[in-house]
C-alpha cells in the first residue's frame, strides 16, 4: 500500500495513483549527456565511418509475454538491409540462436554488429544514432531510446499483455515512438526524463521533511 510510503515512483502503464506518486512515462535509466557524450567520444573509432543517417538497433527476444518469431527477425532485417543507412545493432541474452543466424545471414556487409567482446557499445550506438529501432518486448529498452530524443522506432513482437498495450499507447501518444516501417522521416518529441523528475521530487520531499523537522 503507498500509505507505507511518503514517495513512490511509479510507470504510467501501471496503475497506482495517489498524493504521494510520482508517475513517469518510462522505466528510469541512466542516461544524460554527460556519458553520452562520453560515449561518443569512445567509440567514433567504430561508428563514425559509418554512413548517414546512422540507426541503432536494439533487439530482445523471447519473454514471458513476446516472442521474436523468425519471421519477425526476417522482416526486420528486410527493412534493415533496404535502408540506406548505417545500421548499428546489438542484441541481448533473450535473442535466440535462430534470430541470431538469421541476423547475420541478412545484415548488409556494411552493417555492425556487437560480438558480446570487449567494451559494451550500447551507449555508443544510443550516441551516434540518429534512428532508434528497438523490439517492443522491453520497456527499459524502448525507455531508454525515448531519453535520447531521438527517433525511436518499435519492433512489433508476437504476444504482448496489458500492461505492455498500456505502455507502448502511451509512448506513441506522448510522440516518442512510431511502428517501425523501414521509412526513417523523422520527427522531435520532449526527451523523456524520469530519472531527473524522479530525483526532483525526492528533493523537494527532503526539503520539506527537513523544514518540518527544524520548526
Amino acid at each position: 500500500s503507498s500509505k507505507y510510503f511518503d514517495l513512490l515512483a511509479v510507470p504510467f502503464h501501471d496503475r497506482m495513483r495517489g498524493d504521494n506518486v510520482i508517475v513517469t512515462d518510462g522505466a528510469p535509466n541512466r542516461i544524460t549527456d554527460e556519458p553520452l557524450a562520453a560515449a561518443k567520444e569512445k567509440f567514433a573509432s567504430r561508428f563514425a565511418s559509418l554512413s548517414s543517417p546512422r540507426v541503432a538497433v536494439l533487439i530482445g527476444g523471447n519473454s514471458r509475454t513476446h516472442k521474436l518469431t523468425p519471421d519477425i527477425m526476417r522482416v526486420l532485417c528486410t527493412h534493415l538491409k533496404n535502408m540506406n543507412a548505417g545500421i548499428m545493432v546489438t542484441t541481448s541474452r533473450r535473442t535466440e540462436a535462430e534470430s541470431m543466424d538469421i541476423l547475420r545471414a541478412s545484415l548488409p556487409n556494411s552493417a555492425y554488429l556487437w560480438d558480446g567482446i570487449g567494451d559494451n557499445p550500447y551507449f555508443g550506438m544510443l550516441a551516434w544514432a540518429d534512428h532508434i529501432v528497438v523490439t517492443g518486448d522491453s520497456v527499459s529498452m524502448v525507455s531508454d531510446a525515448g531519453t535520447t530524443g531521438k527517433p525511436v522506432h518499435v519492433v512489433n513482437l508476437s504476444g504482448g499483455s496489458a500492461k505492455f498495450d498500456r505502455f507502448h499507447a502511451h509512448m506513441r501518444e506522448i510522440g516518442v515512438t512510431r511502428p517501425f516501417t523501414g521509412d526513417l522521416t523523422p520527427w522531435t518529441y520532449p526527451r523523456l526524463n524520469d530519472a531527473g523528475r524522479i530525483a526532483e521530487a525526492i528533493k523537494r520531499r527532503f526539503a520539506l521533511y527537513r523544514n518540518n523537522s527544524a520548526d
